[in-house]
């Protein structure tokens, strides 16, 4: 509702300023009032104005509130100040267009996004960084979508990197263990419901221990094993290719279960042995030096190397520009950098050349395909997206800031303009947490604000492990609390309030804070976390269900009904203001997709959790003797709970019926 009124006036405002000053003015700053006496929007345009009409702001707003009249939904303009004007909504008409769903189904958009989260290496099990990210992607996803957008969903597999070639390397070289040998233990594993990925996170931290814990000789020894296997691996076609593939997809499904337990799916995984096999690289590598985007190096540190110069830097004329990126070295391996231009060019349907695709896992309602050499004839349409989103951490900003260059190099500007790095900052443990895990924490640690997990160091919290604590802790709440529900029932609620204790916990900081995670914060029922906004629905749905009456009837009920007699004076104020918060829900989803954002959507859900639990504890709703007055207050908890509800939903939390 906020939202469309708001546009509405934006709208009327220009026609207005046209009309009187012949002015097309493109943007009408608009704002909220930090008071309710001052209306529900204001706008400085009069001050924006000055400059050029000559005259005083306060002037200037007359003029315009002369010509405002009252378009619908608005009751009333003022001047305020020496010059601000602010707007005062028609109550009525405002709960009408809410009760009503006239505001609830956005506007279908053309605009088809690509946002690409998770990307976990295959070598070991996800762990409670990997969540920060795919909760984050995920739920931007669901922000795209109910807004409109058409929505595509990628998990981009790094298969052939060196976090992989040390657990080749583990397997191969430290439990000397052949390719049917790893075979065989991977399906024992899954026979006794054990866990490859697990066995590897262990394996990975042995691993990294022992290329350091021999003699010089042999460490340097180790170092060109791993990087032979690596260079094996790349190269594909051999023992060593097919061990890291088999490793890397029993792990990758793994991966797949564990981000379905948060409600987390994909359509397509993109793998780095496709990229390379398929030769994307050398389709890039022509344009880029056709371009000019590239130059071969000839002299200073990068000689022999394909180089792109770094955005802002100009070296003059005649000297070596050491700042230089390497995107193909010396001896022809191609950086990082290089294929994720390749990459990036196939996602916006700029590279000239296909993946082959593959069905790999099955969800409820869809297939995700995962890429191949060559693969099944009928498939869906993946890439030439007009709008990206990477959900890469804050540490890979240079690098994405290379593509970003790279593409503008190349003259595709608006792609370059349309492409975002959704960075975030790192996930950590409080003390208290880490000790909790079963961690020994040092005396010296124990007053820090959080201690950094390290998967190589293997100090780290698997990802299934801390839900299943998450849910066996909430678990221990429920059956104390639900003596009368069956077993499934209970273990059903106490899955949605851990999930949504987790993905709320993630979702509330924003995304350049460094969150340290902490289980007492997170199953909190008091303050700003997931479960007191649950209890919020839970006390919403009890009132109508100790009024033996459903959210839906009263709204048809209520609908024509005239508040505003309901909505005058310091109690009616106060209502109001709940109304208003529960219809900014339109306002708050712009935000968060224009500032690539979720957290504000987070913050507006406990707001309007805290304002409906005043308004329950200061209305008894089903004691209310005036049936009027009861109805209207029933109307109340049912729009707030329709948008709690619907809320939690884009943060991609259930609403239990009971806690």
């Amino acid at each position: 509702m906020y939202q469309e009124l708001k546009n509405r006036l934006e709208s009327h405002l220009r026609d207005v300023l046209k009309a009187k000053y012949d002015l097309a003015v493109e943007n009408i700053p608009l704002e909220t009032p930090p008071d309710l006496k001052f209306g529900e929007l204001a706008t400085p345009i009069a001050f924006e104005l000055a400059r050029k009409l000559r005259k005083a702001p306060k002037a200037i707003a007359q003029e315009i509130v002369a010509e405002l009249g009252t378009p619908r939904g608005f009751a009333s303009f003022e001047i305020a100040g020496a010059g601000y004007i602010n707007a005062h909504l028609d109550r009525t008409i405002a709960i009408r267009m809410m009760t009503s769903g006239e505001d609830s189904e956005p506007a279908k958009s053309d605009i088809h996004a690509l946002v690409e989260h998770t990307s976990i290496n295959p070598n070991k099990a996800a762990h409670i960084g990997h969540l920060r990210n795919a909760i984050l992607g995920d739920t931007f996803v669901r922000l795209l979508k109910a807004a409109g957008r058409q929505v595509a969903v990628q998990n981009y597999i790094d298969n052939t990197g060196v976090q992989v070639a040390d657990v080749v390397v583990g397997f191969l070289y430290l439990e000397k263990k052949a390719l049917a040998e790893i075979r065989t233990l991977i399906e024992d594993l899954e026979l006794h419901f054990q866990r490859v990925d697990y066995y590897c996170w262990d394996l990975y931290a042995r691993t990294s221990q022992w290329y350091t814990s021999g003699s010089d000789a042999e460490n340097e020894q180790r170092k060109k094993l791993r990087y032979q296997t690596l260079h094996e691996i790349e190269h594909g076609g051999n023992e060593t290719a097919a061990v890291a593939d088999l490793i890397s997809t029993a792990i990758l499904r793994r991966h797949l279960e564990t981000m379905l337990r948060l409600g987390i799916e994909y359509d397509f995984l993109p793998r780095e042995s496709e990229i390379l096999h398929l030769n994307f690289w050398a389709l890039a590598f022509e344009q880029l030096k056709q371009k000019g985007v590239l130059y071969f190096e000839n002299e200073g540190k990068n000689k022999g190397c394909w180089v792109m110069s770094r955005s802002g830097t100009q070296p003059a004329a005649g000297e070596v520009d050491e700042d230089a990126k390497v995107i193909v070295r010396s001896n022809g391996t191609v950086t990082y950098v290089g294929k994720d231009i390749a990459y990036h060019l196939w996602k916006f349907g700029l590279l000239g050349r296909d993946f082959g695709y593959k069905k790999f896992f099955t969800y409820p309602n869809h297939e995700c395909w995962i890429s191949a050499e060559s693969g099944e004839a009928d498939h869906p349409h993946f890439g030439d997206a007009q709008a990206i989103y990477n959900v890469i951490d804050s540490r890979q900003s240079d690098p994405q800031a290379n593509v970003v260059q790279a593409l503008r190099g190349m003259g595709y500007t608006k792609q370059a303009d349309n492409y975002t790095h959704f960075g975030y900052e790192m996930v950590a443990l409080t003390p208290r947490c880490a000790a909790e895990l079963g961690y020994d924490v040092p005396v010296e640690d124990r007053d820090r604000s959080y201690i950094e997990v390290s998967g190589r160091k293997g100090f780290g919290v698997k990802a299934d492990d801390l839900i299943d604590k998450l849910i066996a802790a909430t678990r221990a709440e429920v059956d104390l609390r639900q003596t009368s529900r069956d077993d499934q029932e209970r273990q059903q609620i106490a899955e949605q309030i851990a999930i949504g204790a987790l993905r709320y916990f993630m979702l509330k900081f924003t995304r350049n804070s460094v969150i340290a995670f902490d289980f007492k914060d997170a199953l909190s029922f008091e303050g700003e976390t997931g479960p007191y906004i649950q209890y919020a629905v839970v006390r919403a749905r009890n009132i109508f269900r100790k009024g033996s009456i459903t959210p839906e009837a009263v709204l048809r009920e209520f609908a024509g009904s005239d508040p505003g007699a309901f909505l005058m004076g310091e109690v009616g104020d106060d209502i109001w203001s709940l109304w208003l918060r529960a219809g900014r829900r339109s306002a708050v989803l712009e935000q968060c997709i224009a500032t690539s954002e979720p957290a504000y959507l987070a913050k507006h859900a406990f707001q309007l959790a805290q304002e409906f639990n005043n308004f329950y504890h200061k209305h008894h709703v089903l004691t209310e003797i005036d049936p009027e007055r009861r109805m209207f207050l029933l109307a109340t908890a049912a729009i707030t709970m329709r948008e709690l509800i619907t809320v939690l939903a884009m943060l991609g939390i259930e609403s239990p019926e009971a806690m």
